[in-house]
């Protein structure tokens, strides 16, 4: 399945239960909310994203706690978690989907280069799911990062409750 398959997916899945999804990207750099908008008709179910690289922008645009960033860091389950529910907040959506990690090509903060946090946000929860990228360079990281945030999309929409 290649990522546009996945995308029109959930699309597909969205657009059937009337809900929408927004996006808050640091490692993928506007790729997530990119994929997502190459689907014809996406704007009956993409709200808008952030893309908040730096990491004081993750606490100005998204409200992810300071203290978060400076415990925890920028590549965290709850700077993930923090980073979803902002975005969602922010545009007013059903869903808030978030990407941090480390794309290379070193290390960052005694982080390994490939490990990804996924954020996912609903009405009901926000959870964080570890990723390690099995890609050796920046744009492979980047690419499994997107596959597997929008896999991890149409998987909370298909069994909500295992998300």
């Amino acid at each position: 399945m290649t990522l546009q398959d996945i995308a029109a997916r959930l699309g597909s899945l969205l657009r059937a239960g009337g809900l929408s999804v927004s996006t808050a990207e640091s490692l993928t750099g506007g790729m997530l909310g990119a994929t997502i908008t190459g689907t014809p008709g996406a704007s009956d179910y993409y709200r808008g994203g952030a893309i908040t690289y730096a990491t004081d922008s993750k606490a100005t645009v998204l409200s992810v706690a300071e203290v978060t960033l400076t415990s925890d860091g920028p590549v965290s389950p709850a700077t993930a978690e923090q980073m979803a529910r902002g975005v969602r907040e922010l545009f007013g959506s059903s869903l808030g989907v978030s990407t941090t990690g480390v794309a290379g090509p070193t290390g960052q903060d005694g982080k390994p280069v490939g490990l990804v946090y996924i954020g996912v946000s609903d009405a009901e929860r926000t959870v964080s799911h570890e990723f390690r990228s099995s890609g050796s360079t920046r744009d492979e990281v980047r690419s499994q990062a997107v596959e597997r945030a929008l896999s991890l999309l149409v998987d909370h929409l298909d069994r909500p409750e295992k998300s």
